[in-house]
């Protein structure tokens, strides 16, 4: 199944929770989740009809995979090596999304948006310990640095990123030199530092069917 690349904001009103995937939008008056809080559609209006465990399950693996911009495949071989790990099933799952690349520079408030983050990787904006790392699924570990390069510090959209950071905020597992457009991974998130209403555990349940 292909990545998703329709009008995100019909994504927010499907799964009914603000996913922020336009970025610094997301906290402003266009909000269209916030303009039109019901589902998208011609019959989006009408009262939600009584939804069974499996819908209940399966929208909350849909919410996830769209809020990491992943695809079918992806997100399933995320769930397989989660499942191998030793823990917590669900808990594994949501600190290897968190680990992503896109999802990092994001977190840093270096880009926008996971899709921004993304696309700013797969075009070598970003240095992992020195190095050009162009693969946005790659898992960075503790004591592994981020800066931006040197001739991608005058793009604009990564200073408007930078002025955006205060709003965000920035996890406690990471740390952020915004003079030097830098970033370093403390540690490995916790499961109280994602701070999205997910029910990982009706994840485990629906890939346990």
């Amino acid at each position: 199944m292909a990545r998703y690349c329709g009008a995100v904001c019909r994504v927010c009103r499907r799964e009914n929770l603000k996913l922020f995937l336009k970025g610094d939008r997301c906290y402003s008056d266009k909000c269209a989740f916030d303009r039109r809080g019901y589902a998208p559609g011609e019959h989006g209006q009408r009262r939600r009809g009584k939804t069974s465990d499996y819908g209940i399950q399966l929208r909350e693996k849909q919410k996830v995979k769209r809020m990491y911009g992943l695809s079918e495949k992806q997100f399933h071989l995320f769930f397989g090596r989660a499942d191998h790990q030793k823990g917590i099933t669900g808990t594994n799952l949501l600190v290897s999304l968190e680990r992503r690349f896109d999802n990092v520079v994001y977190r840093l408030g270096l880009v926008n948006s996971r899709t921004q983050g993304r696309h700013f990787v797969r075009h070598n904006h970003f240095l992992v310990n020195g190095k050009k790392v162009n693969i946005p699924s790659y898992l960075l570990n503790v004591g592994d640095v981020i800066e931006v390069r040197e001739k991608s510090k005058k793009i604009q959209a990564i200073s408007d990123s930078m002025d955006a950071v205060v709003r965000r905020g920035i996890p406690q597992w990471l740390d952020l030199e915004k003079e030097n457009l830098k970033g370093t991974v403390k540690g490995f998130p916790v499961r109280e530092d994602i701070t999205m209403p997910i029910q990982e555990q009706l994840i485990v349940e629906l890939y346990s069917k």
